[in-house]
């Protein structure tokens, strides 16, 4: 059995030896559309992590028997002209709960707590120099007693309001299905949970509902000292409008894992706001913990013994 990884460096420096044992496994670090085409050509099962499985792909491996998407979101494979070759599409769930629950906390502490300017404070020689045993020039404000509004109610965002409720939130989610199906916290509708809350975490899918879901309109709604966290999906929160919100000052901060186009492109007005240090970006790293990636290469062995 052959086995193609197209875009394997997306695992780091996680081992593949799972995989590895269950067949001839051959790893590119990343795959252009004209490379996978003759990559693929004689391989049994196709895996990929961003690189999109196209009808063309797929014709081009008369061999392939499964696809398997190192990744819970599925929407880079054309899973119905897969389904009509009889080839089945099997991903990961859950693998980088913990992780993205984990980066959720890290950047909204980061935010509520100001730790990148009291960090510069000590090193810059600035506190040494103050006489004064604390530094009260920033505001660093407590999670206990505050309002958590969650989008998108998933396995996740469950994960976030549980880790919230144990700092002393209070919780509510909006539903981006339009179903409200967890009991255990308040669903209000949109506008509310964007005026109420004074922590966002944004947990959704990207789909025809949450394309551009929060914008200007929303954003506008916000409090003052309020934060928004997307460790959701690029798209869901207008990149153009929270850059002004940031460049304003509207609103008390926000952090970004993922963003429309992946790389951040350099134009992007995310990187030249007139207040840098109300933003918290990082390079789409949040699902990709030690722990998460080492599951999500077990879970790859596992759906490839299922077999076909």
């Amino acid at each position: 059995m052959k086995i193609v990884f197209l875009d394997a460096a997306t695992m780091g420096d996680t081992p593949l030896t799972e995989i590895a044992e269950l067949g001839e496994l051959t790893c590119y670090d990343n795959s252009t559309p004209e490379e996978a085409l003759k990559r693929v050509q004689d391989c049994d099962v196709l895996i990929i992590n961003k690189v999109r499985v196209t009808k063309d792909l797929i014709d081009a491996a008369p061999a392939l028997r499964l696809i398997c998407e190192a990744a819970t979101g599925t929407n880079n494979i054309d899973i119905p002209y897969a389904t009509s070759k009889g080839i089945p599409v099997r991903n990961v769930a859950a693998y980088s709960t913990e992780a993205v629950v984990q980066a959720t906390f890290m950047h909204i502490l980061s935010l509520m707590g100001n730790a990148p300017y009291f960090d510069a404070r000590v090193k810059n020689g600035t506190y040494s120099a103050s006489g004064m045993f604390t530094d009260l020039s920033k505001p660093f404000r407590e999670l206990d007693g505050k309002r958590m509004g969650i989008i998108g109610l998933g396995a996740i965002g469950k994960r976030v309001a549980a880790v919230a409720s144990a700092f002393g939130m209070k919780v509510s989610y909006y539903s981006t299905s339009g179903t409200s199906h967890c009991s255990d916290y308040p669903s209000i509708p949109l506008d509310q949970l964007m005026s109420e809350s004074d922590v966002i975490s944004v947990h959704a899918p990207l789909n025809e509902r949450t394309d551009g879901l929060v914008g200007e309109r929303e954003l506008a709604l916000m409090k003052p000292e309020a934060i928004i966290v997307n460790m959701g999906r690029g798209g869901i929160v207008s990149e153009k409008a929270l850059a002004a919100a940031i460049d304003s000052a509207s609103i008390g901060g926000a952090a970004l894992d993922v963003f429309v186009k992946e790389p951040l492109p350099a134009c992007s007005p995310l990187l030249h706001t007139a207040h840098p240090e109300l933003l918290r970006l990082t390079p789409h790293t949040a699902w990709a913990s030690v722990e998460a990636r080492q599951r999500l290469a077990h879970g790859i062995a596992e759906n490839i013994k299922k077999g076909w």
